[in-house]
């Protein structure tokens, strides 16, 4: 039997893609809202909480779309096939367009070799596997402290590790030397000059993003009382932003870095909106608003993929000089609206285009699960 879809869930996680199309694609010509932007090391953004509510919502949809009665086989055969999927698809993203002009004419496809590796969806798809195999094995005892564990582990490995002094800066710290010397450098965050964002070793904890969430969802599906559920959501979320704030006293919150108290801080807000939704949606019974987000929700990473190639593409073509989503940005957006607000609408307008895909998708009752 098909799953039935959760209506809260499906605005929840087209929440987070919509905010993380915006945040994405800020219009050029002017310095976007500075909450629209990643912190640049230590801090905490709204731009900072989108990519681990997305990952909590894997969870979150991992727990209502299991079936009962798979075999061990076909369950992990599904799960190794989807993350190795998820994780090419991001791979090719980073790799399109595949080819560059040479300067005598003629084509020529980019070196393989100076590739990004690990990205947004790489490390989707590395969460989900292994939060997939945790959750089908683990009871919620165990799965509670294998997310202790990588938490606490994670902040130890970082100050055994790292370099002296430098444990939690860019270069210092011990993810970037495990990626210099897995990764290589080529094949890394080209901005990051010796660190990744996406890096292999604060995958850890970003695991945890993802647990915790099948946890709410197993929690959702468990409680016959609704108006006990919200609360309990509400209480747990604030539990966990002030112990996470309080830890990062001595772990501040990072996202480039995903320290732990980060990883709380974000389980913590995406229990109280979790918890609003579907107060919102079930207790109240209102659905104002809320269908813009479900068209979001229903085909989250076809919608950011599509999002991400297409600015690529846009950017591909030459405009005076510029790429044309820039050229638009420019002349167009910061023409009417000069400054942030002309860069957030340019971002608005390109989410919208964006979102008329998910429509169409939608009318045809079309969700592709990758």
């Amino acid at each position: 039997m098909k799953p039935a879809r959760n209506k809260a869930l499906d605005v929840f996680r087209g929440l987070t893609v919509c905010v993380m199309i915006v945040v994405n694609t800020a219009g050029a010509g002017a310095e976007p809202f500075a909450t629209l932007q990643h912190a640049k090391w230590f801090g905490f953004t709204l731009a900072d909480a989108v990519f681990p509510s997305f990952l909590f919502a894997v969870g979150n949809a991992m727990c209502f779309a299991m079936r009962p009665g798979v075999s061990n086989r076909d369950y992990l055969l599904k799960v190794a096939r989807r993350t190795a999927l998820i994780f090419l698809l991001g791979y090719l993203m980073y790799w399109y367009p595949f080819v560059h002009p040479l300067p005598g004419g003629g084509w020529a496809f980019n070196p393989i070799g100076e590739t990004r590796i690990m990205g947004v969806l790489q490390r989707i798809a590395l969460c989900y596997g292994a939060a997939a195999i945790a959750c089908r094995y683990l009871s919620v005892r165990y799965l509670v402290t294998l997310c202790v564990a990588l938490l606490l582990g994670y902040w130890g490995i970082l100050l055994a590790f790292g370099v002296p002094g430098r444990e939690l800066t860019p270069l210092g710290n011990a993810g970037a030397l495990v990626d210099q010397a897995v990764l290589g450098l080529p094949h890394m965050y080209k901005k990051g000059h010796g660190y990744d964002p996406e890096g292999l070793l604060s995958t850890l904890p970003a695991i945890v993003n993802v647990i915790a969430g099948y946890l709410a969802g197993l929690y959702i599906t468990r409680s016959a009382d609704k108006a006990r559920l919200v609360r309990n959501l509400l209480i747990g979320g604030a539990a966990a932003i002030v112990l996470s704030l309080v830890w990062s006293l001595g772990f501040p919150l990072a996202k480039r870095l995903w320290t732990s108290s980060f990883a709380l801080l974000t389980i913590g807000i995406d229990l109280v909106l979790l918890g609003a939704l579907i107060s919102y949606v079930d207790l109240a019974n209102r659905s104002d608003g809320t269908r813009f987000f479900e068209i979001f929700g229903k085909n989250p990473l076809v919608i950011y993929l599509f999002s991400e190639l297409l600015v690529t593409t846009l950017q591909l073509i030459p405009v005076d000089g510029l790429g044309l989503y820039d050229w638009i940005g420019i002349h167009l957006f910061q023409a009417v609206l000069p400054g942030a607000l002309g860069s957030l609408v340019c971002a608005i307008a390109y989410m919208l285009v964006c979102w008329l895909l998910g429509l169409v998708m939608d009318r045809r009752n079309i969700i592709i699960k990758l």
